[in-house]
């Protein structure tokens, strides 16, 4: 049996609107994001995640891992780059030093050294805030968006019938691969299955796992072929596909579409004159530059 998200009606902004002027938006929001490096930019997007989010009505609670996670990811890669200086040298050819910290050690004679630059600081406070702002709109749509539209907002958008029940049947997945993985552990752990005592080297460890990951492979594989049954029953692809929900776009719909689309082609206009790193003014200056 295949589950959803936790989705539940809400009386938020994302789902005021059409679902397809939804992923339309996003899909602009998301490429136009991409164009730039510059935070004054980057900026812009950011507010509007940010409003995204907080309308969303989607609770804390609701969300904790997903946020978690993505907060963790982009706060540890930023933090990477900053150390390292690496993914920045396209946008920029020369580094203004404001200090550097060198180690009060010493490996096979070198000495490490951080070299804090008013570069880096700006790009790893570009990247999280790019990368925050895709992150969070992308969170929204499986808690925003009715498991039961996914097909139908897909085959609007313009796809065949078999790609839009293919990502109707996607984003069913990957909640009920959680639900039988937490069912299988539950299941394993009341036989004497001991997870949290798995020890030894990286091949022995993946070897103790297979109580898991076979049950859950082979349901998995089961519940594909019920499913490629059922559909084979009733002669799924023969004709066109009839859809139970209709979508229809309203004054608010268009209106956010050509948003996008305007936000998008304006992005790509200014991204010809302004892709590069844009450092204040004032970190030039305590770099002395």
């Amino acid at each position: 049996m295949l589950v959803t998200w936790r989705y539940r009606q809400r009386n938020s902004l994302v789902q005021s609107f059409d679902p397809r002027a939804w992923i339309i938006f996003f899909g602009c929001f998301l490429a136009s994001t991409l164009f730039f490096w510059d935070l004054r930019y980057l900026s812009f997007f950011f507010v509007i995640a940010l409003t995204a989010v907080f309308t969303s009505g989607v609770t804390w609670k609701e969300s904790r891992r997903a946020w978690l996670f993505i907060l963790t990811f982009v706060t540890f890669f930023s933090i990477l780059t900053f150390l390292t200086g690496r993914g920045g040298m396209e946008l920029y050819t020369t580094e203004h030093i404001i200090t550097q910290v060198s180690a009060p050690f010493k490996i096979f004679g070198w000495q490490p050294t951080l070299w804090v630059t008013a570069e880096r600081i700006m790009f790893s406070i570009s990247m999280f805030a790019r990368v925050f702002s895709i992150a969070s709109m992308t969170i929204l749509i499986p808690y925003s968006l009715n498991p039961s539209l996914y097909g139908v907002t897909f085959r609007r958008l313009g796809m065949p019938d078999k790609i839009a029940y293919g990502m109707d049947l996607t984003m069913r997945f990957i909640p009920t691969f959680g639900r039988d993985f937490s069912l299988t552990m539950d299941a394993q752990r009341a036989r004497g299955y001991e997870i949290e005592k798995i020890s030894g080297g990286l091949f022995a460890q993946v070897r103790k796992l297979a109580p898991l990951v076979v049950p859950v492979t082979i349901h998995a594989i089961v519940g594909s072929e019920d499913i490629i049954d059922a559909m084979d029953l009733r002669a799924f692809g023969v004709g066109p596909r009839t859809w139970i929900q209709q979508l229809t776009f309203r004054r608010r719909d268009i209106a956010l579409i050509a948003f996008g689309v305007a936000m998008l082609l304006v992005s790509a206009a200014l991204s010809l004159f302004t892709y590069r790193l844009w450092v204040p003014d004032f970190l030039l200056a305590m770099a002395g530059g």
